[in-house]
């Protein structure tokens, strides 16, 4: 199957368009089942290193859930602010939608109890697999209008308990999944001034 010009061009609009969406830009429209499914078949044609689909995704929508894990995000954004105790801008930020976004994903890596081609010299491939899932999920989630933020200010472990999971499974990202307000045209942290975005020539090198 061949791509035409115009359709690499909108998958070009949509990766550059894509954004990470916090609680104060979530809207309470629901996201219907068909389209949810979209996003997580996304992440289920993602590469993995030895063909291995090393993931398992939780969905959440229980709002019991969601608050226990927000009771963790507080604790630990709690402990995170001393790491940027120079930087004030810090504590104004908002930096999570878990109880505004209607649905909440928990993406897991799982580790094989046997070799795995490809990944027994970096031991790593299998997460960065996982990975590879959840930038599938968030530009298709794009390209529906619908927002993902990545919340990592979380302690596995203790997901893990919330969610009832067994220790065999990693915690690699937790998304917060609904419609935003809006996209913005400039990323949020680009634009406070959080850092600066790297210019393809610093980055990008020819041996």
């Amino acid at each position: 199957m061949k791509f035409s010009k115009k359709q690499s061009d909108i998958l070009n609009e949509i990766i550059i368009s894509r954004r990470d969406i916090r609680g104060n830009n979530f809207t309470n429209k629901k996201i219907k089942r068909k389209k949810l499914n979209q996003i997580l078949q996304a992440g289920l044609n993602a590469p993995s290193v030895g063909f291995s689909q090393p993931w398992k995704f939780i969905v959440i929508e229980d709002e019991a859930i969601k608050n226990r894990v927000y009771d963790n995000f507080k604790e630990e954004y709690k402990s995170s602010k001393k790491h940027f105790k120079n930087i004030p801008i810090y504590e104004t930020l908002k930096l999570e939608g878990i109880k505004e976004a209607p649905v909440n994903i928990a993406v897991y890596y799982k580790k094989s109890k046997k070799k795995i081609l490809g990944q027994t010299s970096q031991k790593l491939m299998g997460r960065y697999s996982v990975v590879c899932a959840i930038q599938n999920m968030w530009l298709m989630a794009r390209s529906l209008n619908i927002g993902i933020g990545w919340v990592s200010i979380l302690k596995p472990k203790k997901i893990n308990k919330i969610l009832a999971i067994s220790k065999e499974y990693e915690l690699v990202g937790y998304l917060c999944v609904g419609y935003p307000k809006e996209f913005f045209d400039t990323p949020e942290l680009e634009t406070l001034q959080w850092d600066k975005k790297q210019k393809f020539d610093s980055v990008v090198f020819w041996v």
